[in-house]
This record gives C-alpha cells, sequence and structure tokens, in this order.
C-alpha cells in the first residue's frame, strides 16, 4: 500500500492549488474563493524519489455553522485519520491565524507526523514571513508558492522523510488508487437528485457530503468500488442546471469538469427524480452523453416514494420522453434505502459490454444481407440504393460501416431500421450505435470512351437516317 500525505488547513490557503501540482493533474477544482473543496480528492503523487497518496480536503474553519460545513469537517477529520503523514498549508500573505493553531492542536492530538508548509511565499520576503510561523513549534516551516511550482521538490523530500520505510509496495506496483483497471461509471445529473447519495450507498460508507442543498457536490469525485469480485471506478459529478440560471462562475467550471468527465468515463449514469420526472435539462443531459459516445443507464431515483397511480404515471413519461433513446435501460431506484442497486449495476454490466462487443466483418455483411432481404430501401429517382458489405468501425461506442452506392440518399427511416436491426440481432443494449455509409467510386468517373473509326461511320449513318424520317 502506499502512504497517505493529506493536505489541510484553512479555507483558500491553496490546498488544491497544491494537489494539482503534487498530482500534475486539474482533478481539484481550484478558484479564489473560500470552501471550494467539501469532498475528500485523492491522486498519486509520482514526483518524488517514492510514490504516495496525497488527499486534498476542505478547509477548517474556526465554527461549523452549518450540517454541510460540518459533513465537510467530517471529511476532514477522516482524511487525516487514514494518512500516515499531514501537511498543515498556511497563507504567508494573511500570517499566523487563531484557526491556524486551532487546527494544528487538533492535528497534534490525532499523532500523526505533522510538516508546516507557508504557501504563497512569492513576493513577499521568506525569511520575514516564516518568523511569524516558527511560533507554531513546527521545525523547520517550509516556504512554497503552489501557484508558480516553487518549493515543491523540498516539501516532498520532507514529507518522504516523516514516512516510513516502505515494506512491499515497489513503486510501479503502486498504480493509481483511481483508475487502477476500474470499470469508470460516471453519476450524471441535475442538482439535488441524489448522485452522492447514491454512491455512498454503493460503498456503504459516508464517503462524500451529502446535503438538502443543491449544487453540495462542486468536483468530480472519483471513488474505487470493488462488487461481486468487479472493480468499479465512480465518478461523483456536480449538478448541472439551466444554462440561463447558472450565474455563479465557480459553478460554471463545475458544469465544465462534469462535461469533460463524460470523455473520461466508460459508462454514464443519468440519475432523474422520480417525483419532477424528465425535465428540459435531462434531456439536455442526455443529449451530452449520446454526443460524446458513453453506453447508458437510466436511473429513476426516489422510486420508493410514489404511490401506484404516481409511479405508473412515471413510466408513462419516460416512455415518451425517452422514446429517442428506447434502447438505453431504465431501472428503478432508491439511492437513501438501497432498493434496485443490484438491478443497476447488472443494467452497467450489460452496457459497457454492449459498448465493448467485437463484431466481425463477415457476421456483419450477412446481417446487412438479412436486413435488405427483409426490407428492400425506398427508390431513389427510380434507382434503388445497392447495400453491398460491412465491416466494424470502433467499438466504445460501436461503429458499423456500411458500404454500397446511392447510399447518401438512403431515407432517415430506413437508416434508423438498419440501426434497430443490428441491435436485436447482436442485443445491443444501452449504448448508441454508429451507421458509417459510405459509397463505392466509379471505376470509370472521368473517363471519356473514345469511339473507333467504325463508330463514328456508324454514328453518323444514324444521324443521317435520324435526319431524314423528319
Amino acid at each position: 500500500m502506499l502512504p497517505v500525505v493529506a493536505l489541510v488547513g484553512r479555507p483558500n490557503v491553496g490546498k488544491s492549488t497544491l494537489f494539482n501540482v503534487l498530482t500534475g493533474s486539474r482533478d481539484a477544482l481550484v478558484a479564489d474563493l473560500p470552501g471550494v473543496t467539501r469532498d475528500r480528492h485523492y491522486g498519486v503523487c509520482r514526483r518524488g524519489t517514492r510514490p504516495c497518496v496525497v488527499v486534498d480536503t476542505g478547509g477548517l474553519g474556526s465554527r461549523e455553522r452549518d450540517d454541510l460545513e460540518q459533513a465537510a469537517a467530517r471529511q476532514v477529520r477522516r482524511a487525516i485519520a487514514e494518512s500516515d503523514a499531514v501537511v498543515l498549508v498556511t497563507d504567508a500573505r494573511e500570517g499566523l491565524q487563531p484557526q491556524d493553531r486551532a487546527i494544528l492542536d487538533e492535528l497534534r492530538r490525532s499523532g500523526r507526523p505533522l510538516l508546516l508548509a507557508v504557501n504563497k511565499i512569492d513576493g513577499l520576503d521568506p525569511a520575514g514571513a516564516l518568523a511569524e510561523f516558527a511560533a507554531l513549534g513546527l521545525a523547520p516551516p517550509l516556504p512554497l508558492s503552489a501557484a508558480h511550482g516553487r518549493g515543491i521538490e523540498a516539501l516532498l523530500e520532507a514529507v518522504l522523510a516523516r514516512l516510513s520505510a516502505p515494506e512491499t509496495a515497489a513503486p510501479d506496483a503502486a498504480g493509481d488508487t483511481m483508475d487502477d483497471g476500474g470499470l469508470r461509471v460516471a453519476m450524471v445529473g441535475r442538482p439535488n437528485v441524489g448522485k452522492s447519495t447514491l454512491v455512498n450507498r454503493l460503498l456503504g460508507e459516508e464517503r462524500l457530503v451529502v446535503s438538502q442543498q443543491a449544487g453540495t457536490t462542486r468536483d468530480a469525485i472519483r471513488v474505487p468500488l470493488e462488487r461481486d469480485g468487479r472493480r468499479y471506478v465512480l465518478v461523483d459529478t456536480a449538478g448541472v442546471r439551466r444554462r440561463a440560471r447558472v450565474e455563479e462562475g465557480l459553478e460554471k467550471l463545475s458544469v465544465i469538469k462534469t462535461l469533460d468527465t463524460l470523455e473520461q468515463v466508460q459508462v454514464a449514469v443519468l440519475l432523474l427524480d422520480a417525483v419532477e420526472g424528465v425535465t428540459e435539462q435531462d434531456l439536455t443531459l442526455l443529449g451530452h452523453i449520446i454526443g460524446a459516445g458513453r453506453a447508458l443507464v437510466v436511473a429513476v431515483n426516489k422510486w420508493d416514494g410514489l404511490d401506484h397511480d404516481a409511479r405508473e404515471a412515471c413510466r408513462r413519461g419516460l416512455q415518451r420522453r425517452l422514446d429517442f433513446a428506447a434502447w438505453a435501460e431504465v431501472v428503478f431506484i432508491s439511492g437513501l434505502h438501497g432498493s434496485g442497486l443490484r438491478e443497476l449495476m447488472r443494467a452497467i454490466l450489460r452496457a459497457h459490454a454492449s459498448a465493448t462487443v467485437r463484431l466481425s466483418a463477415s457476421a456483419l455483411t450477412r446481417t446487412l444481407e438479412q436486413a435488405v432481404a427483409a426490407c428492400q430501401p425506398p427508390l431513389v429517382r427510380g434507382h434503388m440504393p445497392k447495400l453491398r458489405f460491412a465491416h466494424p468501425g470502433g467499438s466504445e461506442p460501436p461503429a458499423i460501416v456500411i458500404h454500397g452506392s446511392r447510399t447518401a440518399h438512403l431515407a432517415a427511416a430506413y437508416r434508423k431500421y438498419l440501426e434497430n436491426f443490428f441491435r436485436r440481432r447482436y442485443r445491443l443494449v444501452g449504448t448508441p450505435l454508429r451507421l458509417e455509409f459510405r459509397d463505392g467510386e466509379n471505376p470509370y468517373a472521368g473517363r471519356r470512351n473514345t469511339l473507333t473509326a467504325g463508330q463514328l461511320r456508324k454514328r453518323q449513318r444514324m444521324i443521317r437516317h435520324a435526319r431524314g424520317r423528319h
């Protein structure tokens, strides 16, 4: 196992910036606002002589005024409890604050090895800035500028010196704790539909901050999961509202991060609120998922709170509004009570299996011939398009390339017929299927047939004959 290093401190001292520098990523959301980070964020640092896991945490305040701040503080304390060393990050520009002393007292009680990092030292006299922090009794304070990457190597050396010697884990056997071969699944939906609650229920612990307040999750949080002998990486994303309602710059960054996550995962679970049904924003998100080519499962959450009539009305609404994505499986769940989760995980596996199916050119060509024999393509200007053969064009999502003539004029209804025929033949569920049509080149295009002398004489006789009849 890799050693774990937790970054702890007041809000807006630069912990997320330092996390991104150490891990060489942009996983942590960074903004010049306090309280941006709320959940624990894990990443692997490989910059030093020995890899380690770095944990970005939310800011600890002097008082936890509401349930949301209390939940975020619990996440910080869990990160401290599971860490092998703790880095207390402070702000050189604001100087030593009473909150820094309170946090240090709590860290000392934890018994973990401590280091003091004084951030935002750029533009200041290092000796003068560090003198104030020497009163904390943690020697030596480490000056750094996370935004400019200064002092990072000295910090890493000090951190590794505090850690115990490795026992069995080799540097190359560490593996990224977040992407260690697991099936990547993103939980996507509008704010407050229960994404974090669902992830916590699947994990069996309070891994993510959950609140009735909409927009609790801001980062895309990756969490490893092992279930029924299969490994997953669950990605909890920020809720996406209608563009007209997105006002804060921080929320815009969260939305961008959510849409960027769709390009990195293999399966997207679109969570809907059973009480509210399918909204316009749900359809917009569904369009983003299909556009990204991700395998899809629709999970209708809060199903346990509906009576029989409301459930029937919800089913009818789903069937009507999701008709354009009828290939996606719909699962009815309760993230709070855990009902329907086994069916959800099975649907995720089926969607992923369909998205990664391997098809051969011979089998696809036979299926194409069967489809054309069952229903001929409609005539185009008196001519029938000919579909000759097909071959695979990629996976995730699966793509089929069909070669023929006059394919550009195929009716949209016939293209849909072919898609449905291939879906039924190979039992493709939960994944988009892309059909690409290509016209064969005309070997005589651009070539002019030169007539022989005999053909020219025959042509002249025919012309004279035609004129004589008139």
